[in-house]
Formats: structure tokens, sequence, C-alpha cells
């Protein structure tokens, strides 16, 4: 047996042991900052990116703890040499959107490094990270007139860096996104994140953030099931769902096929949410008016993960495997 493959299967057991054998009681959080412990302490179990966000939306008490477990992992499945004990934030949306050629940020060359400038908005999370992932255009556009971008990895204490906190939001309030201002700060060469900033960070991370996410939900949502005694099936549906998405979370993220079983797996998730939520209601409780609230962002990547799947089949359909 090939030697990742049956590391994945271990892991994979001893994720499920977890979630199925011990105590699914959590203690309410009463703010990010105990949230932000209790994620660390699942983290320490050990486990892939992947493992750390269905743990802590196991241990959460709301879908927003949840959304931020699985979102710091994703940011770690995408770049591993992130600080454990600090949070991190992806920079990329400006004024115009998040669109490469919407990028007015810039990373001007000079001796030892790169002087950043430009503004960023909804930066998840940004008015509490310690360190930022900054995509910004450098250079002069390729030859065929694409911005070429690189992401830096800049500090939220580095001097010219300001973030102002944004509205809360209807759903997950809990989560604050901020704008990020960027005046002359001082980027070392060997902060960069290698590769090309938008096929590899940009565009992988929409897809690695989507699977960890819903991992950290189903995580989340399978100590509601066991703690509001709701039917086995449920439970083991949401394991079985559980199982699927962390498959494809350990699989490459431009490969069309995984956008494909991803669509299936989310399919076949939707009979099982209504199946839940049932429950839920019959028990109701603090937890269940919560869920009413935040369930909205279960929608907030439809659009995008309909678009990556109609390119997906088309790019399957000409024999390839690339998503995009």
């Amino acid at each position: 047996m090939d030697d990742d493959v049956g590391h994945g299967r271990i892991a994979a057991v001893n994720l499920l042991d977890v979630l199925l054998s011990t105590d699914a009681a959590v203690a309410p959080m009463p703010s990010l900052a105990a949230w932000w412990e209790r994620h660390q302490a699942m983290v320490a179990l050990g486990g892939a990116p992947f493992d750390h966000a269905v743990l802590g939306g196991f241990a959460a008490d709301r879908v927003a703890y949840a959304f931020a477990s699985g979102y710091q992992a994703a940011l770690r499945a995408l770049a591993p040499d992130l600080p454990a004990d600090r949070l991190a934030s992806l920079c990329v949306t400006e004024r115009g959107g998040g669109h490469p050629r919407a990028i007015e940020a810039r990373l001007t060359p000079i001796e030892g490094g790169f002087i950043l400038r430009g503004n960023k908005r909804w930066a998840t999370l940004s008015d509490v990270a310690g360190v930022l992932l900054v995509a910004a255009v450098v250079g002069a556009p390729d030859a065929l007139g694409r911005p070429q971008i690189r992401v830096a990895r800049v500090a939220t204490d580095a001097p010219g860096v300001t973030v102002t906190p944004m509205p809360s939001t209807p759903f997950t309030p809990e989560i604050l996104h901020g704008e990020v201002r960027l005046d002359d700060v001082s980027v070392a060469a060997d902060a960069l994140l290698p590769g090309d900033g938008y096929t590899g960070t940009i565009k992988p991370f929409r897809t690695i953030e989507d699977l960890h996410v819903q991992g950290a939900l189903h995580g989340y949502l399978l100590g509601e099931a066991r703690r509001g005694g709701f039917p086995r099936a449920i439970v083991e549906r949401l394991a079985a769902q559980i199982v699927a998405l962390r498959g494809l979370a350990a699989s490459d993220p431009s490969d069309a096929g995984v956008h494909v079983a991803l669509a299936g797996t989310l399919r076949n998730g939707a009979p099982l949410l209504a199946d839940l939520e049932a429950s839920w209601a019959a028990v109701g409780g603090a937890s269940f008016t919560l869920w009413q609230r935040d369930r909205l962002l279960l929608g907030i990547a439809e659009s995008a993960r309909a678009k990556r799947l109609e390119r997906a089949w088309a790019r399957l359909a000409e024999g390839g495997r690339g998503a995009e």
C-alpha cells in the first residue's frame, strides 16, 4: 500500500474516533479569543489542516467559530509555514473586486526587497490577525497583458499597516472583515510566497477554503447532533460526508474531478441537512437560534462554486483535468 494512502486512512480513522467517541459537550465561547485558544488545542492533537478544521468545528459552540477554524486551517493548507500562534488573513479584494485586473496594490522592487502600497477590503479576520497575505502587482504585465501577481507575507504590526474593521454582517457577526491600508510597507524578498500569486495562491485557495470550511461546518453539525441526541443515522451520514470531504481536501484543488465530486458530495448532503434541521427544531434551544441566524453562510459560495463546476465540466469535455 502506498504510504501516503495508508497514512491518510489512519488519520481519517483517528479523526472519526475523536468525533464519535469523545465527549461532545462544549463550553460557551464568549469571545474570539476563547475560540482561538480552543482551536489551537485541536491543532495540538495533530493531523492535517483539514483535520484541524473539522475538530475546530466540532469544538465550536456556533457556526461563526466553526467557520473561523475552517478558514485558518485552509490558510495553513495553502501556506504551511504560517506561524501557528498567530491568526492569518488573506487580503485580495479591493475597491474593484478580487479579479487580478482589479488589483491595484503594488510591490515596487528596492534593494533587498520591495515596498508595498495599496488598499484592501473584506479581509477576513484582519482586525485580529497577526499576519496578512497580501496580493499585489509586481513589474509589468505579461505578454498577454495580464498583471503579474505575487502574494507577500506582512505582519499587521509592521510600520505602514493600518487595519480598520468593517461593519458586521447579519450572519456570523462575530467574524469581522477589515479594510487594510498599506503605506510604504517594507517587504523582504523572502517574504513572498513562491510562484505566481494568482494561479498558485488566489485561485486554488477558493477551492481549498471551500473544502476546509465545509469540513469545519460538518464537524460542528456532528457535534450538535451528538449533543442534541439526534438519530444515529444523522451522525452516521455526517461522518460519511466528512470522510468524503477529507479525501477531496487531500487532492489537487485544480483538478476538475475535485469540483465535480465536491458538487456531488454537497448535493448528497442537502437531504441530510433537512433531516438534521427537523431534529434540531424539535429540540430547539440557543444553538438552534444561532444556527437559524448563521445558516445563510452556507449559500455565500454557491455562485462561485457553480461557475467553477461549469468550467470543470467544460475542461473534462475537452479532455483536460484542470478546473480553470
